[in-house]
């Protein structure tokens, strides 16, 4: 039977009403909102070989030229190295996409944290290397800007690739990242939201705190059985939640969107007297963070702690196709202050093989990708870049709606998600936050 387009439809104008109010920063790495570990695997080397045609030389209105100029190239992709289910996602999709359709190889280079991208391209610039390392990076706001403000980013190509005619380029939660003007330097990847996951065998819907004062009152009832990641560069998780508290303690996240240091200065001791005040009553007693959601979910899966995180909005789906949490785990948010966002690619503006990362960013909009990123079975769960009342082929539509249907009642309502969505803050705060925690939280409130 075919799928009804209005059904379809009708889904996705709730899922695009869940992502409408974000910020436009990405989810995952760095001074990305940005510090997991290394990876336990080396950066692979990047391929730098000869330069590629310069992008005054690529011509972006004759689509099959770029990509026979790319024909042949290796592209080097450096991302957010911390989630292995991310990695693999890459590899196995992108990469054997792109060998397979385009003669491309895909060399992935793990990163700790995506300001080691930007510093190898302000490196490279101050060094006058003209046929840099870095061909594509996964980049936010935090990052994003020192690399356009120092003119190191390809200008113009985001809204010109094929299928950047499937994104809302309207909406400014996608042509704003972290406040800052997207302006054709980057293309949208994928979408996220802060979740909080509980095993629905320990706990029921009725048990769940709702908001962070909630949760202070069930730590106090519930001592040692909750945590959080230790914020920091990498550790965006962990810096979120601590974001979502600023947030709800000062009654207003839409003031966070741009940076205003008196209001950080009144703010900011709430802050740390709320984390202070919660801190007793963690696992180990606050003692000791887990480094990064790998840790926290098996300290969930152990029955440690009775909550562990997530940003797919396939909720722990994916998680439980890996056996990382228990199959009775799902997903919630709290009525209020959950952070969401969009992710984004940037192309050095001396990057060796620009026209092979033209055609990944242009390949990773194709819907029947976007549809397979948020599959648990794939173990990726991250969100939509396209908006899909602009997708019409019915095959595409078909894998689409396939997607949809598989998330099951593992993930978060989407009524759910967008009645607590909110934006995150302007990117001057990501610092505040994690040096404000390390020094009055970690540090402070141990002496």
């Amino acid at each position: 039977m075919q799928p009804s387009r209005g059904r379809l439809l009708a889904l996705f104008a709730l899922l695009t009403l869940v992502l409408a109010g974000c910020g436009g920063q990405p989810a995952a790495p760095a001074a990305s909102t940005a510090a997991p570990e290394a990876p336990t695997v080396a950066p692979a080397a990047p391929t730098t070989a000869a330069p590629a045609a310069t992008s005054g030389e690529l011509n972006l209105d004759d689509w099959e030229s770029v990509v026979a100029a790319a024909r042949g190239q290796t592209v080097n992709w450096y991302l957010w190295g911390g989630s292995e289910s991310i990695n693999r996602f890459v590899d196995e999709f992108y990469g054997a996409t792109l060998q397979e359709r385009y003669g491309i190889t895909l060399n992935r280079v793990p990163l700790a944290d995506t300001v080691d991208a930007v510093n190898q391209v302000l490196s490279e610039k101050e060094a006058g290397v003209e046929a840099g390392a870095v061909d594509v990076i996964w980049i936010n706001g935090e990052n994003f800007l020192p690399l356009k403000q120092a003119d190191m980013l390809l200008p113009d190509w985001s809204r010109s690739i094929p299928n950047a005619s499937l994104v809302d380029w309207e909406n400014p939660a996608i042509y704003l990242d972290f406040g800052e003007p997207v302006e054709g330097y980057e293309s949208r990847w994928s979408s996220a939201q802060f979740q909080l996951i509980y095993d629905s065998a320990r706990m029921g819907e009725d048990e769940l705190p709702r908001s962070y004062a909630g949760l202070l009152e069930w730590a106090k009832a519930n001592p040692g059985r909750f945590t959080y990641i230790a914020p920091g560069p990498g550790a965006f998780q962990g810096t979120r939640f601590v974001k979502g508290a600023l947030f709800e303690l000062s009654g207003d996240a839409k003031q966070w969107l741009a940076y205003d240091e008196q209001v950080w200065a009144e703010q900011a001791p709430n802050l740390w007297a709320y984390l202070n005040e919660l801190k007793p009553y963690l696992w180990r007693q606050g003692e000791t963070y887990p480094k990064d959601e790998n840790e926290l979910h098996s300290l969930f899966a152990n029955g440690e702690v009775d909550f562990s995180i997530t940003q797919a909005i396939a909720g722990p789906g994916p998680l439980i196709a890996q056996g990382l949490v228990p199959e009775t785990a799902r997903a919630f948010v709290f009525d209020d202050y959950m952070i969401g966002d969009f992710n984004y690619l940037a192309i050095p503006r001396n990057a060796s093989n620009q026209a092979a990362a033209l055609v990944l960013a242009n390949l990773i909009l194709e819907p029947e990708l976007q549809a397979a990123q948020i599959l648990p079975e794939n173990g990726f769960g991250l969100g939509y870049a396209i908006d899909m009342v602009r997708v019409t082929d019915q095959a595409q539509l078909d894998a689409l709606e396939a997607a949809q249907t598989q998330l099951g009642a593992a993930a978060t309502p989407a009524e759910d998600l967008a009645a607590s969505l909110v934006g995150d803050s302007a990117g001057a705060y990501q610092t505040l936050v994690e040096e404000g925690w390390r020094q009055n939280v970690l540090i402070g409130s141990s002496q």
